[in-house]
């Protein structure tokens, strides 16, 4: 820090001191390089429901066994975002985030040498593992960095990777995995990258400051805040402490003697979270997962179903940044329960879709709403815990979510023979509904202190 900086920097706490800053290039930094995780991350998700659809054809996979490939990652990711989270909270948010690259990237290098569904499926649970450890906590340790006035938007711009690597695999999907009978496993072979990309994040990234201070580890954590500090200019730093007329702990929440997310103070919000987690990822997975072999089904060829998803792909783009926008305009809760209520009536719009516009207009619509809602809850998650319990706190409700998106890939073919899209989708539809209802009792926690 220099010498010049102004004396009140001293009488506030790191983390308000963080909270204070502009935003600097070592934020836009440790966003795009948390950003480029979670792309790589949906990447991984994402090219399942393509080879899922390859692989009904090129090795006569039946219903059941599709949703088994499509649901067996979800089972490593419940147990990865639950266990990931509780791992965060004691070693630290960027060790786990790189361990979870790591792993998750090897074993789909590993899965394109699969020779049997059996081989393919074990390592796919593997991946999940990695991958449902990664998402909750990259999002808390951006949380923990952005400045309070713009927490929730720079988590949603984080989110909005997720379309980035959503639309790489809808491109490896129609140019890849199409190319050839054994497209589907250089599609996994490039599944690798985040092996590579693990050792960057590993040494690029900052650890949390919240977590060094919980583990004593002052030194460490001061060094990090005086690097974001020698960003801003001396007399920007004073003027921006001279605008400041909140005492130190104005602002602190109520929650911070919590010792558990199930404590009094807590219990009501993370019933709350747990549903719309639980809800979302029922909906999303169940459709997203599915959608390509749904018009594969429908009698599109595996180049056209690939390309209108890969169109419906790219509307997730807009919804992250309308949802980026209105999560500092509106607030939190607004913006998620709006962006619920949209997802439900374009699920709805997309069950009674009969042509091929209508079926690329109804699709885009779900992605926009759909995935705007996800940038907002993840932005709202970590802000409703301390952060001596936040990993805990957002990797449980992440990891309870997990538990829909096994069973949604499962309950889509009995769904289909029973009632048809308008039964399936008209359940998607109820769910985000639902989670739309829930969202309303969380707490507003647009520009609040959350440490």
């Amino acid at each position: 820090m220099d010498a010049a900086s102004p004396q009140p920097t001293t009488e506030l706490t790191r983390n308000q001191r963080l909270d204070r800053l502009p935003v600097t290039a070592k934020h836009r930094r440790l966003l795009v390089g948390s950003g480029i995780g979670w792309a790589l991350d949906a990447m991984d998700v994402g090219l399942i429901s393509f080879i899922m659809a390859a692989l009904t054809v090129h090795w006569g996979l039946t219903p059941t066994e599709s949703s088994w490939l499509g649901s067996i990652g979800f089972v490593g990711m419940a147990l990865g975002a639950t266990f990931g989270g509780l791992l965060a909270d004691r070693i630290g948010r960027r060790q786990v985030f790189a361990l979870t690259l790591f792993v998750y990237g090897l074993a789909t290098g590993a899965s394109a040498l699969a020779g049997s569904l059996a081989v393919l499926i074990a390592l796919r649970f593997i991946v999940g593992l990695g991958l449902g450890a990664e998402l909750p906590v990259a999002s808390t340790l951006v949380s923990e960095f952005a400045p309070r006035r713009i927490r929730g938007r720079m988590v949603v711009i984080l989110e909005a990777f997720w379309a980035i690597g959503w639309i790489l695999a809808a491109m490896i999907g129609a140019f890849v995995v199409t190319a050839s009978d054994d497209g589907w496993r250089w599609a996994l072979a490039l599944g690798t990258i985040p092996t590579v990309y693990a050792l960057v994040v590993r040494h690029g990234l900052p650890e949390s400051v919240r977590f060094l201070e919980d583990k004593g580890r002052h030194e460490e954590a001061e060094e990090v805040v005086s690097s974001f500090e020698s960003q801003v200019p001396a007399e920007d730093l004073a003027r921006i402490d001279a605008a400041t007329t909140a005492s130190p702990t104005a602002g602190r929440p109520e929650v911070e003697g919590a010792t558990s997310i199930w404590d009094r103070v807590l219990r009501r919000r993370t019933a709350a979270l747990w549903v719309v987690w639980f809800c979302v990822n029922l909906s999303y997975y169940g459709a997203f997962i599915w959608i390509p072999s749904l018009l594969v089904a429908d009698g599109f060829t595996l180049v056209k179903s690939f390309t209108f998803t890969l169109i419906i792909t790219l509307a997730q783009l807009p919804g992250y940044a309308v949802a980026a926008w209105l999560i500092e305009a509106w607030g939190r809760r607004s913006t998620l329960a709006t962006f619920l209520a949209g997802s439900a009536a374009s699920a709805m719009f997309f069950g009674t879709a009969d042509s091929e516009a209508m079926i690329i207009i109804a699709g885009c619509l779900l992605s926009f709403f759909n995935l705007g809602a996800w940038g907002a809850l993840y932005a709202i998650g970590p802000e409703l815990y301390p952060s001596h319990i936040r990993g805990a706190g957002t990797g449980a409700a992440a990891g309870f979510g997990r538990l829909a998106s096994i069973a949604a890939p499962l309950i889509v073919p009995p769904l289909l023979a029973f009632g048809g899209s308008i039964l399936l989708f008209g359940l998607f539809s109820l769910a985000f509904a639902i989670a739309a209802v829930a969202t309303l009792t969380l707490p507003e926690q647009r520009g609040k202190v959350i440490d």
